[in-house]
């Protein structure tokens, strides 16, 4: 391939129990309060951890947590641990007894799925598998995988085909596949912010691949998070405020299969991999896991489609630009909730 799909991006978490600022003041005021800092690997990328509290012991424990959590949901999400409770679900087609949260990311993604009509789709694994075998090998035709082969793989790809319940999961084809790459950073996130909640953490900015604010900063001013076309650029920065909200981005540059930058990772269901509509699209959502999958979703849906989603979805605001350079903002919640 012409790359790997790895995430380039740190993660990040800073957080705070109540009354504290996020990094220790120089002031005597704050002098017992010196984070806790820890940096490592989570999702795989490099991945800092900081938590100022009064209690360094409780901090102490409570990184511990987040790292142990975060490690337990790659056991069960990860596409790239053989392991992993997906991974068995895709060798052997279906799983008894899976993980709660499996089933868990499952029924979210369902929901995006049916209020999509289907753009957003967890089963187009083999189409993706399809397009990483044909461009690894050393004589890949620049035009893709052939007709009869992306035939084949779209035969698997049909969300609706998937029965799950917390007792089972199964295919209702043989070589059908999932990949939660879609919504799954998301999850993280949002069980990331759960534990820090539990614990007293009233206000934290949570980077687990996807964003998410807890509350605002300690000066009650809206948590600021810079969103670009390409990781890269930061020419055209768009700042977006967020005070108790979660924020993801789709962009068709973000990998690429091909040499050429052909053929994209975000791939329609139904098609495969298609001409982008968007430069960079943007959700805005209560929760992460909802901004994931309505990132992915939309990254596929024209403008009027996209409205109709919205007008059922006050919550949802998207930001994005054109493939043509046109920036907008789309939602009913636009003007009148603090982002």
């Amino acid at each position: 391939m012409a790359d790997t799909f790895t995430r380039r991006r740190a993660i990040c978490v800073m957080a705070a129990a109540a009354g504290l600022p996020l990094m220790a003041s120089a002031g005597p005021a704050f002098a017992a309060a010196d984070p806790v800092v820890w940096k490592g690997q989570a999702l795989g990328a490099s991945a800092t951890l900081i938590l100022n509290h009064p209690d360094r012991a409780k901090a102490e424990a409570l990184v511990r947590r987040v790292v142990a959590e975060v490690e337990r949901l790659e056991s069960i999400l990860s596409l790239y641990r053989d392991t992993s409770a997906l991974c068995e679900l895709n060798r052997v087609g279906a799983l008894a007894m899976p993980p709660q949260d499996l089933v868990q990311v499952l029924e979210a993604s369902r929901a995006v799925f049916d209020m999509t009509g289907g753009a957003f789709d967890p089963s187009v694994q083999p189409l993706f598998a399809l397009y990483a075998r044909h461009f690894a090998r050393p004589d890949a035709a620049a035009s893709g995988p052939s007709a009869a082969d992306m035939e084949r793989a779209k035969a698997l790809v049909d969300f609706g085909a998937v029965r799950f319940n917390p007792d089972r999961i199964a295919f209702a084809r043989r070589g059908m596949a999932l990949t939660m790459n879609g919504i799954a950073q998301g999850y993280v996130t949002d069980r990331v912010v759960a534990l820090l909640r539990e614990e007293g953490i009233d206000s934290s900015l949570v980077d687990m691949g996807e964003g998410r604010a807890i509350g605002a900063q300690p000066d009650g001013s809206p948590w600021h998070i810079g969103i670009t076309e390409t990781q890269a650029d930061r020419a055209g920065e768009t700042v977006i405020p967020l005070i108790d909200k979660a924020i993801a981005t789709s962009a068709f540059s973000g990998f690429r299969f091909d040499p050429a930058g052909r053929f994209s990772h975000i791939l329609d269901p139904r098609q495969g991999s298609v001409p982008p509509r968007y430069r960079r699209l943007t959700v805005i959502a209560p929760d992460a896991t909802t901004a994931d999958g309505y990132s992915t979703a939309f990254s596929l849906i024209d403008l009027e489609h996209m409205r109709s989603i919205l007008d059922r979805q006050p919550e949802v605001v998207v930001d994005l630009v054109t493939s043509a350079g046109e920036h907008l903002r789309l939602g009913r919640a636009i003007g009148t909730m603090a982002l």
